[in-house]
């Protein structure tokens, strides 16, 4: 990837209008501006924008070496580096559809996703069984490197615009079977767009990517980076020592993490502390944090300001952002997910017929902006369904205050219906996070005689109790005094081991479940 040396190499005036909002504009303003900076660093790699640059233009020579043409779904399978990145930014913007592929997903799973989006050729960084003999498959270790010296660079074959498809994101399946979200370039731009609105990304930002990249949220900051001229520093898998060494190493300025990370990350700065204060920005999103937990998090972290972030892939993700976290704790609205992005529109509707719903009233929350989904691959029935007149409906119940704040109350589909009230599991998780040796928690509905369904806990502790059933009574108890008695857990079950979790780090309830809901009838999924 190059950046034009006369007007005459710039794209035909039509195309230049949609260019400037593609996956590749981002680039090519960074070669403009920051060709010699460090675009990346992953281990004792380091690749300049320049150098980064030509080994893009070299992967268009690639992918045509393959035979692939514009339009072309492509699967990427791995950890994170410095090659998912160059596939994640090259692959749109020669024209073709990266398809990123969970690598917890089982075989089954996985080869349910490229037989879906219909995927030619796959890169993976490790041996994989049972996949179709007609698809190809390129190993990213030397295979790579070796195809990718020897490719010539080759500008794309047509400049994509703004409305063409860049990725097929496989959903997380929290609530059932997994959907490809399409998302175009000019989602993943917007997307971007709205994350500088809030945050200062700059030629100093130094973003350090932790969450895994085949998800949203692990190239949440990608494109906000590259366009600022910063430098991304990769992070291949989570452990919460080898991510302060890396902050303290590389001086990371910004950094996104799940609650889980979070914790782990608090307590590992509080018992072994490393010199963290370059870091200026800590976000954190995928489920709600405890306010106990981020006020542990801002003491261990006291130079950064904290942002929260509600986004779902469907919207690229950001949906609503919360900054300046750490000075909330003492308010109602550290509960809340903050306002809507510059650019996003949030509204709370009556799930029955999407009127409008006053301040206060829980109902479901509907998005509209530039960063929404242009729809569900191969699923036209689930795209009218969840997009109706530019709005997106989340399936997540919430309300929203005087000052616009979005406060989530549950999924749609995980509240739960006892005794003939609604009880809403986030505020029951939020009254066991409140307890100090609790680190996750799910709450959901389990089949009862009497009252249809009752409230059932999953707890994980910092440490095994000597008495487990003494210590899930006084969990009851701890609850029976913040929230209402029918609201209460009738039954706790507590466990060390985590919770099982999708790529984006959003406990999968639909698992835990199941046992109780076996062979019986059931509207939960």
């Amino acid at each position: 990837m190059t950046t034009p040396e006369a007007l005459h190499d710039l794209p035909p005036a039509a195309d230049r209008r949609n260019a400037t909002r593609t996956v590749g504009a981002a680039m090519r303003r960074a070669l403009a501006t920051a060709r010699d900076r460090e675009a990346v660093i992953c281990g004792d790699r380091t690749l300049t924008y320049a150098e980064l640059g030509d080994r893009l233009a070299r992967l268009g020579g690639l992918l045509a070496d393959l035979g692939l043409r514009p339009g072309d779904r492509v699967g990427v399978l791995g950890a994170n580096c410095h090659r998912y990145l160059e596939l994640y930014l090259g692959l749109p913007s020669h024209g073709l559809v990266i398809v990123p592929l969970n690598v917890r997903h089982t075989a089954a799973e996985r080869n349910y996703a490229l037989s879906d989006a219909g995927a030619r050729v796959l890169f993976a960084d490790r041996a994989l069984d049972d996949l179709d003999p007609d698809l190809r498959v390129v190993d990213t270790g030397t295979e790579y490197e070796t195809l990718l010296a020897a490719a010539a660079p080759t500008e794309p074959l047509r400049e994509p615009a703004e409305h063409d498809l860049a990725g097929i994101f496989y959903t997380g399946g929290t609530t059932g079977a997994a959907k490809g979200v399409m998302l175009t370039h000019g989602n993943l731009v917007a997307n971007a767009f709205h994350f500088m609105a809030c945050w200062p990304f700059t030629p100093e930002t130094r973003w350090l990517v932790v969450a895994p990249m085949f998800h949203a949220a692990g190239t949440i900051g990608a494109l906000s980076t590259i366009w600022a001229g910063g430098t991304q520093i990769l992070c291949p898998a989570f452990t919460a020592g080898g991510v302060l060494d890396l902050v303290e190493s590389h001086g990371v300025t910004a950094t996104l993490v799940v609650p889980t990370m979070m914790d782990a990350l608090a307590s590992e700065q509080t018992a072994r502390p490393r010199r963290v204060s370059s870091l200026r920005w800590l976000s954190h999103g995928s489920s709600p944090a405890a306010v106990e937990l981020l006020r542990r998090t801002h003491a261990a972290f006291p130079d950064a300001e904290m942002l929260h972030i509600y986004g779902l892939t469907e919207t690229s993700p950001i949906v609503t952002l919360l900054p300046g976290e750490q000075h909330l704790l003492d308010t109602p609205q550290a509960r809340s997910c903050g306002r809507a992005a510059v650019g996003v529109e949030v509204v709370v509707v009556d799930p029955a017929d999407r009127t409008p719903l006053p301040t206060g009233l829980v109902g479901e929350v509907l998005i509209r902006g530039a960063n929404v989904t242009a729809g569900y691959w191969n699923k036209p029935a689930e795209t009218a369904t969840a997009l109706q007149d530019g709005w997106f409906a989340s399936g997540d119940l919430g309300l929203l205050d005087d000052g616009g704040h979005l406060f989530l109350v549950d999924r749609a589909k995980d509240m739960i219906v006892s005794g003939g009230e609604n009880v809403y599991s986030a505020e029951v998780e939020n009254a066991l996070f409140a307890h100090p040796s609790v680190v996750e928690v799910a709450v959901f509905g389990v089949p009862h005689e009497r009252f249809g369904e009752a409230v059932h806990a999953v707890v994980v502790l910092r440490s095994e109790p000597e008495d487990p059933a003494a210590f899930a009574e006084e969990l009851v108890a701890h609850c029976r005094a913040t929230i209402a008695g029918y609201k209460v857990p009738r039954s706790v079950e507590t466990r060390t081991e985590p919770l099982p979790k999708s790529g984006a780090g959003k406990i999968l309830k639909r698992e835990l479940r199941a046992a109780f809901w076996a062979d019986r009838e059931s509207q939960l999924a």
